[in-house]
């Protein structure tokens, strides 16, 4: 059984193609820009039969292309991945590509073993300074480093991502640094910058917690492309 969030059939934003995305419940982060804090707390959530989902991803699979397949993403899928693997292993077996969308924040046996059957990696550097990491995540900057050192080890395909925030992590000098983690990285063949928007502060409110950056701006379009240029 997989303790799932919520399912999105014809996702394009979560990997290459179209993509039919898992959101897992449960993550051991609190990042300042999460959209979705309702995936917290892991006792939320469905617990969803894994055939049940391989079954409805295949219903799918006609739209997926030569690059769509199955994208796994949270909370954080990474706090079950025994469960992932499963869910992968029959994906695998369907002929439908794999893709983990995750923070990285783990790297024990049951996660190597995950990476087996994953075919892409979607990995968040959220900040390129472990002082900011800690400040704004709550966990090191440590342990992405090192999901991203073994899945460069074992050339696992991985794009890079991190959320444009204003005042915290859109400085050039900021992406010249991510820059140097990819350019160290062959197995990183590729970086997205993705705007911070605040489209779920009614979520916040809902669960009766404050919006930590509730006071900045959302991220131009511009600023965007200024930044992505320099990469």
């Amino acid at each position: 059984m997989l303790r799932v969030h919520s399912i999105q059939t014809l996702g394009t934003l979560d990997g290459p193609g179209v993509r039919f995305v898992v959101f897992t419940q449960g993550c051991p982060l609190r990042c300042a820009c999460c959209h979705n804090p309702d995936t917290w707390d892991a006792r939320g959530g469905k617990d969803t039969g894994i055939s049940e989902l391989v079954q409805k991803c295949l219903r799918y699979r006609e739209y997926f292309g030569a690059k769509g397949g199955i994208t796994v993403s949270g909370g954080e899928p990474l706090m079950q991945a025994k469960a992932v693997h499963k869910l992968f292993e029959k994906c695998k077996a369907e002929g439908i590509n794999t893709c983990l969308d995750t923070s990285g924040c783990v790297l024990n046996d049951d996660v190597k073993e995950l990476l087996t059957v994953t075919d892409r990696v979607l990995l968040d550097i959220k900040y390129t300074n472990d002082t900011d990491y800690r400040r704004y995540t709550g966990w090191s900057m440590d342990a992405p480093m090192e999901f991203l050192h073994y899945l460069n080890e074992k050339s696992i395909p991985t794009t890079l991502r991190q959320v444009i925030i204003p005042t915290l992590n859109d400085s050039e000098e900021s992406i010249a640094r991510l820059k140097a983690i990819k350019d160290a990285h062959p197995c990183a063949d590729g970086v997205e910058l993705l705007a911070f928007r605040k489209l779920c502060e009614s979520k916040y409110q809902t669960l009766g917690i404050p919006f930590p950056l509730a006071h900045l701006k959302e991220t131009s379009p511009d600023t965007i492309k200024k930044l992505t240029a320099l990469l």
